[in-house]
């Protein structure tokens, strides 16, 4: 194994323990609801208060990075998250519990952004998609395990063991990235002192850029504001259990899994444009299955078809973002991390007023009709940014 194939894997045990900290919670949500005596609307703003963390400190951690280098900053970071998680395993009162995971959201924001922006620096970009899949295999498997650790701790010791458990993780795989620092070489820094305001500007000049940013907004919001109402869809249609509904949804990652185990062929097989055109119709198909299949089990073709067409088209566009403005890297990756939260973000609170004006079904057709457009949309402008870089490389 490689010194940067080594790299990539603890990389990526960062990224399980971070998607991991974001859902951890979920399952206990009834339980804080009780202990702390709130509602159960109010439970739910521990999920709340990590992503407007994660948010916001995406505008911080890329110049960081830039600055002081994407590695030791992430591995800081991890270290740190210990702290805000063991805030809530510890807090006295929901308010505590607020702060403790406010604090996680804003420490675990470093990691997957600035892990994505050093894999940029070092692996070539005709390798870098296929590096890239197997990274992201920590997020996926993360993104389930946070809610099978979250409710496993729940049933046996009760919801703040998870955090102790998550508290320890961080450390361990902190403690993992300082030993791999000697096989680490950073790239100069792009500042020679630390700047917030010029490489944001210096992302948002690029127009390429600002394409790549627009393309991830629209995908968060189409996919994950009708993803998040799919169970509830389920449940109404064929009247299925809650439990069955999200396994059924959950196979979102299984879809996701697939494209990771066949990311190298496929991407020699079609290329970029085609894998982000074929996104958009691999998720309009789900969402076809979801609507008229004729029993609920048509929907376990639809999740796995969902995460696929998904992964399709967002890793060519999470590859484009580690090269979008490599000067300012670390910056570019977490504006791109900011806008695909935001999209996600107004993608549910739109979907939600569409839900209680028009129905489910209404949503779920919206996402028929938008994927295949967005991901036509991209093609055609990766088409032209790649013409105008030919063409540029030919003048030089």
């Amino acid at each position: 194994m490689s010194p940067t194939t080594r790299v990539v894997a603890i990389l990526a045990m960062a990224a399980f323990a971070s998607t991991s900290a974001f859902r951890i919670l979920d399952p206990a949500i009834p339980q804080l609801s009780q202990e702390f005596n709130v509602t159960t609307g109010h439970a739910g703003d521990v999920v709340m208060w990590f992503a407007l963390a994660y948010g916001i400190a995406q505008f911080f951690y890329g110049p960081i990075g830039d600055r002081y280098g994407k590695f030791r900053v992430l591995t800081l970071a991890t270290l740190a998250s210990c702290l805000g998680s063991l805030v809530v395993a510890l807090a006295p009162t929901f308010e505590i519990v607020l702060l403790g995971r406010f604090l996680s959201g804003a420490t675990s924001a470093a990691i997957v952004p600035l892990a994505l922006a050093w894999i940029g620096d070092h692996v070539p970009y005709e390798k870098r998609q296929a590096t890239l899949a197997r990274f992201i295999l920590g997020n996926i498997i993360g993104i389930t395990a946070g809610l099978w650790i979250g409710g496993f701790f729940t049933d046996l010791t009760g919801w703040r063991g998870g955090l102790f458990f998550l508290a320890g993780l961080y450390v361990v795989v902190g403690l993992t990235l300082i030993t791999q620092r000697h096989r680490v070489v950073e790239a100069p820094p792009s500042f020679e002192r630390i700047q917030f305001v010029a490489p944001i500007k210096e992302v948002f000049r690029s127009k390429w850029a600002r394409v790549v940013l627009l393309a991830v907004f629209i995908e968060g919001g189409l996919v994950f504001g009708s993803v998040a109402y799919v169970p509830a869809y389920l449940q109404y249609t064929y009247d299925i259990t809650p439990t069955l509904a999200g396994i059924v949804t959950g196979l979102f990652a299984g879809g996701a899994l697939l494209y990771v185990f066949n990311a190298s062929w496929l991407i020699r097989l079609l290329g970029e444009r085609l894998l982000s055109s074929s996104g958009g119709w691999i998720l309009a198909l789900s969402y076809l299955l979801y609507l008229y299949g004729p029993s609920w089990h048509w929907a376990l073709a639809a999740g796995v078809f969902c995460g696929l067409g998904y992964y399709f088209l967002h890793a060519v566009l999470q590859t484009r973002a580690t090269q979008m403005v490599e000067h300012v890297r670390a910056t570019g990756v977490s504006m791109f991390a900011c806008f695909m939260f935001l999209g996600q973000a107004v993608g549910i609170v739109l979907g939600s007023e569409i839900v209680d004006y028009f129905g489910l079904r209404t949503l779920l057709g919206i996402s028929v009709i938008a994927l295949p457009i967005l991901g036509l949309w991209f093609s055609h402008r990766l088409g032209r940014h790649e013409r105008q870089q030919q063409n540029e490389a030919t003048i030089s």
